[in-house]
């Protein structure tokens, strides 16, 4: 038995030590080098929840066009300098993307949820349909024929390798090429128009100029290969080639919930949140070791050990930290400490009866895991039904941080109560100390040893 505790205490600071550095420094730790992830209510950012319109979509074809909407939103972030954004699905039709440490404009935040799908126009006949109009007039898409089937030029026939040019004149250009069969409706289209103008619109809306009017340039040559839109701002051209360049959304998105947390309110619930912390454990430690004496201390020690090791799996994970998870942190440190209180007082019961430390400990344990096993299991199923629920509302990020925050934490809590305190309260088994053991309940005194 004493061979079996060595290797058990041998493993449990092994385990320790390497928790330790990987949690410690905390920006970045000398193991794996991994820094703590701070959500945006401790870190500041954006939250957005965008909305999916399947209306004109095929049925069946929902999933794969949501996916494809998650990578070009991801391209489109990633030009804005985020370290770390979250986007991800949201139940079948909505996408969640987390900037935590950025501050977007309304423009920037109606940006990346644009479908980036440039069409160009011609002015209409008379008796003909319009689809736009602006202050140039009436307009119709523009439209070219392929194989025998009709057309519209629009930008889903650009190369993916726009870029932002200023010519000799300091005239701000926006640069395109036209794929193949962009290059055929290009080029029927502006034969066509030689002398009009051709308009160029983005959704129902014109596409403006730095100077608020629409862009329309007069064709003067027929047009096949690459082109150029002018008039357009340095920001807006550049903003709109990163656009074009990360692909179009296949479906229109519509911001339905959105959240900003400055970064300055972030931190100071960091500090908030870290004296409340360390106060509570200081607190709990306390309690522990006045009332339960040695068991206490060696509770309190397997605290730390749970602390330490719970840090170093976010860290592994690559976890966010955020509010609502600390307060299940906190929580599940509340409840490895039940567990604790539940030994205990079964070993309290077995050395009242007589028994030497050894055989109070073994009962002790033996006789409370089910009660443990029991309540923690009942934990997992509760996480389990946040998560799920979290996943499935739009503002759910933080209950499913307290989910999953909470479950590490009960599971790891779990190995510390019943593994660590049980290696460690098994060293004073067959010292001095085992005799005394109205140092290890609170109710004995020593004439009842």
């Amino acid at each position: 038995m004493f061979r079996k505790n060595r290797l058990s205490l041998v493993f449990i600071l092994l385990v320790f030590v390497v928790a330790l550095l990987v949690v410690i420094p905390v920006d970045k730790g000398v193991l794996f080098s991994r820094g703590v992830l701070l959500g945006l209510d401790l870190q500041g950012g954006i939250h957005l929840v965008y909305k999916a319109d399947f209306s004109g979509v095929e049925a069946g074809k929902e999933a794969e066009i949501i996916d494809g909407v998650v990578a070009v939103i991801a391209n489109r972030i990633n030009p804005l300098g985020v370290t770390e954004p979250v986007i991800e699905k949201q139940g079948e039709d909505r996408i969640v993307v987390q900037l935590p440490g950025l501050d977007l404009t309304d423009v920037q935040k109606d940006r990346i949820g644009r479908t980036a799908l440039l069409e160009f126009g011609e002015l209409i006949a008379e008796g003909e349909e319009a689809k736009w109009a602006n202050e140039l007039g009436s307009w119709k898409p523009a439209t070219g024929t392929i194989n025998g089937v009709e057309k519209v030029l629009n930008s889903s026939y650009f190369n993916e390798n726009t870029f932002v040019n200023i010519d000799d004149f300091g005239n701000i250009e926006l640069a395109f090429e036209w794929d193949e069969e962009g290059s055929q409706l290009s080029e029927q289209i502006t034969s066509r128009l030689i002398g009009q103008r051709l308009g160029i619109f983005e959704g129902d809306n014109p596409l403006l100029g730095e100077d608020g009017f629409p862009i329309a340039p007069r064709v003067d040559a027929v047009i096949t290969e690459s082109g150029r839109i002018t008039g357009l701002s340095l920001n807006e051209a550049t903003e709109l080639s990163k656009q074009l360049n990360a692909g179009r959304l296949p479906v229109s998105l519509e911001i339905i919930y959105e959240q900003t947390v400055s970064p300055v309110l972030g931190a100071d619930f960091i500090n908030l949140s870290l004296k409340a912390g360390i106060i509570g454990i200081i607190l709990i430690m306390l309690f522990m070791v006045a009332y339960y004496r040695i068991p206490g201390l060696v509770a309190s020690l397997a605290l730390v050990f749970y602390g330490v090791l719970v840090l170093a799996i976010f860290k592994l994970l690559g976890a966010t930290l955020t509010l609502a998870g600390i307060g299940g942190f906190v929580l599940s440190i509340g409840m490895a400490v039940d567990a604790n209180v539940l030994i205990f007082e079964r070993m309290k019961e077995e050395l009242q009866t007589g028994r030497t430390l050894g055989a109070a400990t073994r009962a002790g344990f033996n006789r409370a895991w089910t009660a443990i096993r029991d309540s923690n299991v009942t934990t997992f199923i509760v996480t389990g039904i946040l998560f799920w629920v979290g996943d499935s509302v739009v503002a759910g990020a933080p209950v499913k941080g307290f989910a999953v925050t909470l479950f590490i934490g009960v599971a790891v809590s779990m190995f510390t109560a019943i593994v660590v305190t049980r290696t460690l309260l098994r060293l004073f088994v067959g010292t001095r100390l085992a005799q005394r053991t109205h140092l290890f309940s609170p109710y004995l005194r020593r004439d009842d040893a």
